[in-house]
Order: structure tokens, then sequence, then C-alpha cells
């Protein structure tokens, strides 16, 4: 290898490395729960409210969805 394509490669590793230290280590809200911290926030702040997200309707099961 050359000097120049060590290199690179050296920065391509430390770029992935750095990049996959990133993120939370909770569980994803929903959009809906963050529609609702948002409005909360809001509300605390005394800032204008972001409009109102409908709840989420139910997860009906489905028949082939045990074979999933």
């Amino acid at each position: 290898m050359s000097g120049s394509r060590l290199f690179a490669s050296l920065v391509l590793i430390g770029a992935i490395a750095a990049i996959s230290g990133c993120g939370r280590k909770a569980a994803l809200d929903t959009p809906y729960q963050a529609s609702i911290d948002a409005r909360k926030d809001a509300e605390r702040n005394k800032q204008p409210l972001p409009p109102e997200k409908p709840a989420p309707v139910e997860d009906r099961p489905f028949i082939l969805d045990k074979l999933l």
C-alpha cells in the first residue's frame, strides 16, 4: 500500500468508528409521543403550540402475522 492509500484507509476507519459511537441508548419515541412532548415543552416555555396529532390506531392482528 502506498502512503496516501494507507492514510485514506485510516481516515475512513476513524470516521466509521466516530459515527458508530453516536446515538441514543434508549427506546425510540413514536411520532405521537414526540408530538406530545413538543406540545408540553411549548406550553412550559410559553411558545406557540404545534398542531395536535391524532392518537395512533391500535394495531389489529392479521391471520398471517403468526407465520412471520
